[in-house]
């Protein structure tokens, strides 16, 4: 057998550089790169082969849980078809990664991660940022991914990679099972040569198939969707991975039955589609929530089913309610005692259209879903025409730039207030001009993402919309957007503090306590004194943005406006009003309030709490 000498870091990257994935006869590289950023336990290995092998374009980063944000949102973008490997040093670089190698696999998207660990052959330790454990010598800091990788290995020796690499791309191009992949790299190891067989670099296609679903299962779940009088579905994440949206449009309205969807899910049908409810649970619409409450079949499509989807278990209230679950994950397939039908999304809705050709719900209960579709229609206009303040309300920059925006344009959040108004208020035109990271809802995917999305569609224009908290948290790519040329349009919502926690401790009784940005009050002792002056305008320019700042809705809708002008990242400034908030509609979250408390509206909340539990269900 011919090999080659190379560093087990070249080996690497080369590897990376053979490996393809196809799909409906469309084949495309699977890795776009490598966002990295260096130190001495990665400059000398993975850092050296980049620099060797400039065709696996390497990307500078700022920050390190930001890159694997950015990967995970580039992912995101191409259905899981294309990612970025991410290398860190030893240490504080590769726990950085911690946080949102979390998110990726609990939003079960692919990013590879290349951190460096420490010395394989431990005779100078301990190095540098290395974590001493008496128990063992096989510890490090590196072993904090295993729990949250779907693979973990550490490479003690230059010829593991031969068999740790094929394992890792298992993993990395698999529907169900994908998620963060870590290899730990000792950085005395990356730089040591094996002679590898040749064989392992040459090009390999990995075939993303599209299951069937077993025909007896079909059959079953047809026979249960002809017996139902009132069924619904729920649209998850799987519909817009597996590109059904457009079989799910036709099965839909050949069978009339209509569609909640989750914020992973959204897109699944344009939002003026009359068997469109729109948003489903705990930020969901008033039609979808009560024909979830009444509906005696749910059927799950690409959905986790998370408490979100469900209200803490409180959504679905028939008791003769049954579940299909149609996905790619037998784990997520099998939940509230659902039939499980294991396939792709898509191969799965054609299937059972064929069984159904003949089928349709009554005309009066199709006419019920498309006056729920309308009047929401009519509540999303009036909220985006309040004509409050200023401040203006959080609803008004939605809709301001919801109408600002293309079709193919996308709206990218992730955590606070905005994921939860965004899912009831986005007018959803494009299966991916709405991109959400709430599996994790992490606080700071939101610009690093953006900044993923931008680079796995440049054609459109890319909304980050971020709250204060957020933006505080994590800004950095900014820089990273204008290094590269990749623009974002960067809404800087300003409310003052964490307006999403603030209103839920409002209604656990706790009236905002610690939510707010204010300075500490002598009087009380308390942060409750006047508001913090943070400059964000002046910090957004610093970094290279061009910004324009809005103090009322004329103003946004200008700002908005001269965006569009811009070749590179702008950062909007617009001030709301933290109290003017969009109500909640037919639905309830599982918060724990304080069960005893010497406070009077915690024991009033309490009381409140008690009461709403009562109606979560066992879904057995």
């Amino acid at each position: 057998m011919k090999t080659v000498r190379l560093t087990m870091a070249q080996a690497i990257i080369q590897y990376l550089m053979a490996q393809h994935v196809e799909r409906d006869g469309v084949r495309q590289p699977f890795f776009a790169g490598c966002f990295g950023i260096f130190g001495h336990g990665n400059v000398a290995g993975i850092g050296q082969a980049l620099q060797q092998y400039p065709e696996f374009r390497y990307y500078q980063t700022r920050n390190e849980q930001a890159m694997v944000h950015t990967a995970a949102g580039f992912a995101k973008m191409r259905n899981r078809l294309q990612t970025f490997a991410c290398t860190t040093s030893i240490g504080p670089g590769a726990t950085n990664m911690v946080t949102a190698a979390a998110g990726a696999t609990i939003n079960r998207l692919p990013v590879l991660l290349l951190p460096g660990d420490i010395f394989a052959r431990r005779n100078v330790a301990p190095v540098l940022q290395q974590l001493e454990w008496g128990g063992s010598q096989d510890v490090s800091v590196n072993d904090c991914f295993k729990p949250i990788s779907r693979y973990w290995d550490r490479i003690n020796r230059a010829d593991q990679i031969i068999t740790a690499l094929p394992e890792a791309m298992r993993v990395l191009t698999s529907q169900a099972e994908t998620g963060a992949v870590t290899l730990s790299l000792p950085q005395d190891v990356q730089a040591e040569a094996f002679n590898y067989p040749e064989v392992l670099f040459e090009n390999r296609v990995w075939s993303i198939g599209r299951p069937i679903p077993a025909s007896e299962l079909v059959a079953r779940a047809a026979e249960m969707i002809r017996e139902a009088k009132t069924p619904v579905i729920v649209s998850g994440g799987g519909v817009i991975y597996s590109e059904a949206t457009e079989v799910l449009a036709s099965f839909v309205e050949n069978l009339g039955i209509p569609v909640g969807e989750t914020q992973a899910g959204k897109g699944a049908l344009r939002y003026d589609h009359p068997l469109s409810l729109g948003a489903i649970g705990v930020t969901g619409t008033p039609g979808a929530n009560i024909i979830a409450r009444e509906a005696d079949l749910v059927i799950g499509i690409g959905t986790r089913y998370s408490d979100f989807t469900t209200a803490s278990k409180t959504a679905f209230q028939n008791p003769a309610v049954r579940f299909i679950n149609l996905n790619i994950a037998e784990f997520d397939a099998h939940k509230h005692a659902g039939l499980p039908i294991v396939a792709d999304a898509r191969a799965a809705i054609d299937e059972l259209a064929k069984a159904l050709q003949d089928h349709h719900t009554t005309e009066d209960y199709q006419a019920r879903v498309a006056q729920f579709n309308g009047e929401w229609d009519a509540e999303v206009a009036r909220l985006y025409n309040l004509e409050h303040g200023p401040p203006i309300s959080q609803a008004e920059v939605i809709g301001a730039v919801n109408q600002a925006s293309e079709p193919t344009d996308v709206v990218l959040c992730a955590a606070g207030s905005l994921p939860g108004d965004l899912h009831k208020l986005w007018r959803t035109r494009d299966p991916k001009g709405y991109h959400l990271e709430y599996g994790y809802s992490c606080m700071g995917y939101e610009i690093a993402g953006g900044l993923g999305a931008k680079m796995a569609a440049p054609e459109r224009e890319v909304y980050v919309m971020v709250g204060d908290g957020s933006y505080l948290m994590m800004n950095s790519e900014i820089v990273t957007s204008i290094q590269e040329g990749y623009k974002l349009t960067i809404v800087l919502v300003n409310n003052h503090g964490f307006s999403s926690i603030g209103g839920l401790s409002d209604s656990v009784g706790s009236g905002g306590f610690g939510t707010l940005y204010r300075y500490r009050n002598p009087d009380t002792g308390q942060l409750d004194g006047k508001k913090l002056p943070v400059d964000f305008a002046s910090h957004a320019s610093s970094l290279g943005a061009t910004v324009f700042e809005a103090k009322d809705l004329p103003g946004f809708v200008k700002a908005l406006e001269q965006s569009k002008k811009q070749k590179h990242t702008t950062v909007i400034v617009v001030e709301t009003d933290p109290e003017e908030r969009v109500p909640g509609y037919e639905s309830w979250w599982d918060v724990p309030v304080a069960e005893v408390s010497q406070i009077e509206s915690v024991r009033t909340a309490y009381a409140a709490y008690e009461s709403a539990k009562s109606a979560e269900r066992d879904l057995l």
